[in-house]
């Protein structure tokens, strides 16, 4: 019986904590720039005060031969986790960038709770703090939401220590985050524990609906041959990006672009928001290829694309809830129109399929069985990529942290098994974010690849502008005249 010091970690959680290896960690990493200057006794004191008030942080990630489980650390000490540190030399991005990339290369210390806040004081660009938090506490979304529960939309109030059972009340009436963080019999309920206890509502309900039979047997078979046509992709062949992996990890991050001239682009040309983002990054790789002198012509690379699967009243809640799809991207194709073009059919097509339900199903299903099964299985689909592609959506107002106002922030997911790439995208306050993390084996410069991201994404501003504000929807067949009349100018 588990203690009440114990308990039990979910089946998915349990998975994303064995995947660890020397070569990929499973680590996501964060950075915030602020504006102004923050005293380090007061960023301690409100990072204690509510960062801790979730009680998960104050636990240790337990595995043994006889299972995994979360335990209270008895001997925490926050000095362990809440670190002040300098840059040397200038201070400026390119020291920053290498202080991140030290620590993603960095393993947490298993003996205690796996998460770590750095605050750099001298940054040119204004106080940096970067974060490290392990996978196996939540995905990348859950994880966003928690450390925007640490800021405030008011300067003073971001100050404030608050009491936590009050704090705890009004966030809890905000998002279900909070409710399923404080509550520890909820917490222990693991993913296919909950997914088995819906199966049984499904199946008295169809007993009551007989007709509703043949849709849930649909959706079984639908899972199924997801499955099968994930096992069927081809291995993504060797490439710049594709490689055999070493132990070390280089981060950087582009300049910000306008998010409402990212939305004007995509309404323009009729796709979303996304379809411009990853079109404009798959330039930047498609560009980076040619300054390294490959032919990106015949490449093929596809991305895994986590999928948020909470139903939408529990959008926020903690833990790992999402599902994996497979991306193409269109690195092969030159026109930037015809590129954008591309990655919307491919998004479309995979909006209308089961990959992401499928791939949550497997990694409870791995969570369940022995560590020596799990390897060998999730290198089977690491090997059918070449990177990560992350995009989250941030809040679009101004918001502080312990009395400073936040400029920037950026993060990074970490990969599994053989991928060796992670490309994140985030928006905040007006401005589109995107960083990219590589191994240092494959891609030692990836501020050469982000600097591209930013070229990319202006010229299809440029080209929309020559289209017309009328343009509307044009066609790929359209897309390339243009892009010939361009070149031609």
């Amino acid at each position: 019986m588990t203690s009440a010091k114990r308990e039990a970690i979910s089946k998915v959680d349990i998975a994303w904590l064995r995947m660890e290896q020397p070569t990929n960690l499973m680590m996501i990493t964060g950075v915030i720039v602020l504006e102004d200057a923050v005293d380090f006794e007061a960023f301690r004191d409100v990072l204690v005060n509510r960062f801790l008030s979730f009680r998960r942080f104050r636990q240790k990630a337990v595995e043994s031969a006889r299972g995994c489980w979360w335990e209270q650390d008895e001997l925490f000490e926050p000095s362990a986790h809440i670190i002040r540190t300098a840059l040397p030399g200038d201070a400026g991005k390119a020291e920053l960038e290498e202080l991140v990339s030290q620590l993603a290369s960095t393993p947490l210390d298993k003996t205690k709770p796996l998460w770590q806040f750095h605050l750099v004081e001298n940054y040119s660009e204004g106080p940096a703090i970067i974060t490290r938090i392990h996978h196996c506490y939540a995905d990348g979304i859950a994880l966003v939401q928690v450390l925007l529960s640490l800021t405030d939309a008011d300067r003073d109030q971001s100050l404030k220590l608050i009491s936590p059972h009050h704090w705890k009340k009004r966030r809890a009436a905000e998002s279900n985050i909070f409710r399923r963080l404080m509550a520890p019999a909820r917490e222990g309920i693991d993913a296919v524990g909950h997914f088995s206890y819906k199966m049984l509502e499904e199946a008295a309900q169809m007993i009551r609906e007989p007709h509703l039979a043949a849709d849930y047997a649909g959706t079984a078979a639908d899972l199924m041959a997801e499955l099968a046509n994930a096992l069927l992709l081809t291995d993504d062949p060797p490439s710049r990006f594709k490689g055999e992996l070493g132990v070390r990890k280089n981060v950087a991050w582009a300049e910000p672009v306008d998010l409402e001239e990212v939305k004007a682009v995509g309404k323009a040309l009729g796709c979303t928001v996304n379809d411009v983002l990853i079109a404009a990054m798959t330039g930047a790789l498609h560009r980076y290829m040619l300054d390294c002198g490959d032919d990106p012509s015949n490449v093929t690379m596809r991305a895994t694309v986590p999928v948020n699967l909470r139903p939408l009243e529990h959008a926020r809640e903690l833990g790992n809830h999402f599902g994996l799809v497979f991306l193409e991207l269109p690195v092969a194709e030159d026109n930037p129109l015809a590129r954008v073009y591309r990655v919307a059919d491919f998004m479309h097509e995979l909006k209308n399929s089961r990959q992401a339900m499928m791939s949550l199903g497997l990694l409870a299903a791995l969570g369940m069985g022995p560590a020596s099964l799990q390897k060998p299985a999730l290198e089977l689909f690491s090997r059918k990529a070449s990177t990560v592609l992350t995009n989250v959506p941030g809040p679009q107002a101004p918001l502080y942290m312990a009395g400073a106002k936040i400029r920037e922030m950026m993060f990074w997911v970490p990969q599994s098994g053989s991928v060796g790439m992670g490309i994140s995208i985030i928006s905040y306050n007006g401005k589109v974010f995107s960083g990219l993390i590589t191994d240092n084996r494959l891609v030692p410069d990836p501020s050469s690849v982000v600097a591209n991201f930013r070229r990319e994404f202006e010229n299809l501003l440029h080209l929309t502008m020559l289209l017309g504000p009328e343009a509307g929807t044009i066609s790929p067949e359209d897309a390339e005249l243009v892009h010939e009349w361009v070149d031609e100018d």
